[in-house]
């Protein structure tokens, strides 16, 4: 239990980086941030491999870099492009 705790911590780091690294807003505030962490970091790691340093499970480099992709395709899709556009 305390693990997956841990995974979603990291997650939502993840994508909290992500997205002020891309100064981009993702929908659904932090949930929207877990989620893109824990998918980008699945995607980083099957792109990129896990390499680097590790936490909870998941290669860090390739976790952000997985979830900076995520915050930008998201983005572009969905038409946000900042922090500032309320639309």
């Amino acid at each position: 239990m305390l693990h997956w705790l841990w995974v979603l911590l990291v997650g939502a780091i993840i994508g909290v980086i992500a997205g002020a690294i891309t100064s981009r807003s993702l929908p659904g505030g932090w949930i929207g941030n877990i989620i893109a962490g824990l998918i980008g970091a699945w995607a980083g790691q099957a792109l990129f491999g896990s390499w680097g340093p590790q936490l909870a499970g998941m290669a860090l480099i390739p976790s952000i870099l997985g979830a900076i992709i995520l915050v930008v395709v998201v983005s572009l899709i969905l038409g946000r492009t900042g922090k500032s556009a309320k639309a």
